[in-house]
């Protein structure tokens, strides 16, 4: 398995390295070539599963943490 980590902002997005294919549920799939990703963590975003800032607008609060494999 591949090593990962990823960061969780202090309220805000997840940051995960990239690049990255995004696939949903019906199969679409969306290629971000970005070094680091930022995906919502507080669901306002309208680009889901991106995140567009609007964290900073609802009063999106929780803490930081890091996750990384083994």
């Amino acid at each position: 398995m591949a090593e990962f980590k990823i960061k969780a902002r202090p309220n805000g997005p997840y940051l995960v390295p990239g690049p990255l294919t995004a696939t949903d549920e019906a199969g679409e799939t969306k290629r971000v070539e970005q070094e680091t990703v930022a995906l919502c963590r507080c669901g306002g975003s309208k680009n889901k599963p991106f995140c567009d800032g609007t964290h900073r607008a609802n009063g999106f609060t929780a803490p930081g943490f890091t996750l990384e494999s083994d």
